[in-house]
Formats: C-alpha cells, structure tokens, sequence
C-alpha cells in the first residue's frame, strides 16, 4: 500500500476504537432536538441566500443560521473531537483534514472551470456566479468570519449532533439532511457541494469519532472557494 493510500484510509475508511456511547433516553432526546433545529436551519438559510448580496440583513442572518446549528448542536448532547491513527496510536485529526478540504477545493475549482468554459452549462455557471456575487459585493474580512464561523456550526450540527443521532447509515443520512437543508437557498450548485463534502466530511466522522476533522476540512474547502472562485469567474 503507497503512502497516498495509507493517508486517505487513515483520515476516511480506518474507524478508530471509541465506546461514547448515548444511553437510549439520550439518544431519543437527541433525535427530537436534531429533527427541530434541522428545520429552524434550514429557514433561515433560504432566507439568507434570498437577501441581496451587499445588503446589511445578509450578515446578521448567517451569524443567525450559525447560531441556530451550534445551539441545536450542544443541545443534542456531548460531542467529541475525535482521533485518527498515528504512528502506533491515536492523535486528533489536524494536518489531514486541512489537507483533505485543499484537495476538495482543487477538484472544485476544477469542476468550476469546467462549467464556465462549456455553454450548455451556462445555466450552472449562473448558480455559482449568483453564489459568488456575496463576496464580491460584501466586505471580505467580514466574509471569511463569516464562512469560518458557519463552516465551525454546520460541522457541529451535522457531523456532531445528527450523526449522534442516527443509528443506522449516518454517514447517508446526515449528508441527505445537508443537502436538503442547503436545497431551501434554490441554488443547484450549493446543494451539489453539500452532497460532496458532507459525503467526505462524514467519513471523516466515522473514522475519527469526532467532530475536528470535518470542522477541519470544512472550513478549508469554504475559504478555499470564498477566495479562488472570484478569480475563476471575474
């Protein structure tokens, strides 16, 4: 097995030993609690991504959905942050994940490329374009808060509190909760990127049993895509 091989089945296939475990009364207020806050979340996002870029009421409504999946996060119920093997034993996911959401965002930009240089795609590359006028027309250093601060929530919500509550194919279902809350925007792309990197960031839950190496890689690939997208398509 090549080193490449190695890292990705560490960081995304090799479950680490754990034994935090809900008691079932836990686990039942955990699922009402994530069902709830799902709902509430995903208002607030189609509302968000409905004001126009530029407008003030943009940034108090992200803070409000980054609230809103933190608070159900930590009312779910404990979280952890999880480890990955390392040499002959366990350390917390931190260069892995980081370098994991660096190769996501290449596939994107890619992908990206992809859509703007192909006309049939046009309609797509209207998606990203209406995506990426909020960073052209906001103030960028309130953006990259912005996406680090709602990167940070949506990991704890959907790899943190939802997976904990799903016994059965977590890693399915809680990509499907991601995806159908991001489709409340309208916006075909945005949910596309929810099925991949909410397919790659639970993995990354599974494996490590926690919620850092998501959170990790989540944030690299959205600062990723806050920076390089504009110069792609402007």
């Amino acid at each position: 097995m090549s080193q490449l091989q190695a890292w990705v089945r560490r960081a995304l296939w090799d479950v680490v030993p754990r034994d935090q475990r809900d008691t079932p009364r836990e686990l039942r207020r955990r699922q009402a609690v994530t069902i709830g806050f799902v709902l509430l979340g995903a208002l607030v996002l189609g509302l968000s991504l409905r004001i126009e870029p530029g407008n003030r009421w943009f940034y108090a409504f992200t803070f409000g959905l980054a609230a809103v999946w933190a608070v159900g996060a930590l009312a779910s119920g404990r979280l952890h942050l999880g480890r990955i093997a390392f040499r002959d034993g366990h350390a917390r996911p931190i260069l892995t994940p980081i370098g994991i959401g660096a190769l996501l965002a290449g596939v994107f930009v890619l992908g990206a490329l992809l859509v703007r240089s192909i006309e049939l795609l046009e309609p797509l590359e209207d998606q990203v374009v209406s995506v990426i006028d909020y960073a052209d027309q906001g103030s960028l250093p309130i953006l990259i808060v912005i996406t680090t601060v709602n990167g940070i929530a949506e990991e704890l919500f959907f790899r943190g509190g939802a997976y904990a509550a799903i016994t059965r194919s977590p890693v399915l279902w809680t990509t499907l909760a991601y995806a159908v809350a991001t489709l409340a925007t309208g916006n075909v792309m945005l949910s596309f990127a929810a099925v991949l990197l909410g397919f790659v960031c639970g993995l990354e839950r599974r494996a490590s049993g926690g919620i850092l190496a998501p959170i990790l890689t989540h944030c690299t690939w959205s600062l990723a895509m806050l920076l390089v997208l504009p110069v792609v398509f402007y």
